[in-house]
Parts: C-alpha cells; structure tokens; sequence
C-alpha cells in the first residue's frame, strides 16, 4: 500500500476514504495536497516564476483553439487594496504580493475578426461567454498547479464578481472582458497556523457511472460529509455554524446571499455581453 497515498486520501475525504488505488502518480500526489493559503510572506513573486506559471496556463486545454481567456498580474499595493475591498475586505487579497485576475476575454477574438474584414456576431452569445469563463478557469487551474510545484500557495478570490464594473475600472478592460476571479499567489507564512486540505464530498456522491444516480440515493455520503466537515470546522476553529449542508444551503438561499451578485447578468450587459 502507498502510505502517502493513503495519507492524502484520509485527509482529502476523511475518515471514510477509500482505500488508496493502484493507480498514483507524483502529479496525482501533487494535486491531492492543495490547500487555500491565505496568510503570506512579503516576498515578491518574480518575474520568471510569472512567466513559468502563465506557460503552464496557456498549455491548459482551450475550446477551438480561441484561448478566450487573458490574466491581469497585479502587483501594486494601491491596487491590490482596492481589490480587496471589491472582494467583501479580504485581507490577503491585499496582503498577497501577487493577484492573478482572470479574464473571459472576447474583446481579443473581435479585434482579430474586424482585422479580416469578417463578422463576429457570435460573440453576442451567451455560448461564447460560457467558452471565456471555462477556458479562463481551466487556465487558472493550470497556474495553480504549477505556481505550487514552484513552493508557492494561493487562494480563489471569487469576491471579484461583487462589483464587476469596479474591477473593469481598477484594470482598465475593455468591452467584452469580464474578470471571472481572482488568485492571490505567494510563499505561505510559516509563522502562521498551517492551511489545511478541505475535505471533499465522497467519490460516492459525484462519481456517476453511465447514468447520473438519483439524488436521494446520494444522501449517504451526503451525511458522512456533513459529519466529517463538522468535524473539520470545529478542528480548524472556523466560525461555521452547522452542516456543510445548512451552510450551503445559507449561500444558496436567495439574491441576498449572493453578495451584489445577484446583478451578475445586467453587469454583464452594462460590460459589453449581450448573452443571447
């Protein structure tokens, strides 16, 4: 047996794991060991580490070919703070040396279009926008993984959809661009309590073999979840109160739990997507 691997599974799916598979790899390993840091040294993000990490982006899978996608490196202090108070104040989005913010970018694709005299009137679809944001976040995945093989950590800002025109104002984008989210990069503060890996809902909850399993008989591992992140919140000293179940369902109750969110579409026509 592969006592790491069964490390990492224990970690990532609590005690009810599966038994560590045949199947590993050192990329496997990897990936099983992220967690979201958000306490950083001051230390900068250099510039060859950025140009590595956009490399590993750019490989990710793209739809057609139409990279539809583009990424901001913010590094200025002014600008970072102004982040993160878009984000709901978030202190390491303005902490972290580095913010990644990710773009659907469908103004590039127009350009090249109008440049061969040809029309772009699919851009207007919320098919594109979908390819923007999909692309944009297979990309961003791809930094990640490759930012932490390089020994630095990071965490998903989403808080940047609170105020969209805002950060196309902070950023200077253009219509037709629209920051999916962003990605706070650098070298985790030891002198900080150590991120922890979340656990994940079990295999026997999102595997689906040929047909997609009714959702009543997912309430098993439903509950085994709801006990092991318990479990979690209350080791982590988080102030969660409840299930993984009452929490989700506090986020998903209404447009008043979406943080400015819920507006997303008419932000999304003011910046240039008509979303047919």
């Amino acid at each position: 047996m592969n006592a790491r691997a069964q490390q990492l599974l224990n970690t990532r799916y609590g005690s009810d794991a599966l038994p560590a598979p045949a199947a590993w790899s050192p990329v496997i390993d990897h990936l099983l060991g992220h967690r979201s840091v958000r306490r950083y040294l001051p230390d900068p993000v250099g510039d060859d580490q950025l140009t590595a990490i956009v490399a590993a982006a750019q490989s990710a899978a793209t739809s057609s070919n139409l990279q539809a996608w583009s990424v901001v490196a913010v590094r200025s202090a002014e600008t970072r703070a102004a982040l993160a108070e878009v984000a709901g104040g978030q202190a390491h989005v303005r902490a972290a040396p580095l913010q990644l913010v990710w773009l659907a970018d469908l103004a590039r694709l127009a350009h090249v279009a109008e440049g061969a005299g040809r029309p772009h009137g699919a851009l207007d679809y919320l098919e594109m926008f979908v390819i923007g944001a999909v692309d944009a976040a297979l990309a961003a995945q791809n930094a990640l993984a490759a930012a932490e093989s390089l020994g630095l950590s990071g965490c998903y800002i989403g808080g940047l959809r609170n105020q969209p025109e805002r950060v196309a104002e902070l950023l200077g984008l253009p219509p037709r661009v629209f920051a999916v989210f962003g990605m706070t990069l650098g070298v985790e503060d030891p002198a900080a309590p150590p991120a922890a890996a979340k656990p994940r809902l079990p295999q026997s909850v999102v595997l689906h073999r040929e047909r997609y399993r009714p959702v009543a008989e997912q309430q098993p591992g439903i509950e085994a979840y709801n006990q092991a992140m318990a479990r979690f919140y209350i080791e982590q000293k988080m102030d969660v109160h409840g299930t993984w179940a009452v929490h989700s369902a506090k986020r998903i109750a209404g447009p008043e739990a979406m943080t400015g969110r819920g507006r997303l579409a008419e932000a999304l026509h003011g910046l240039g997507f008509p979303l047919k």
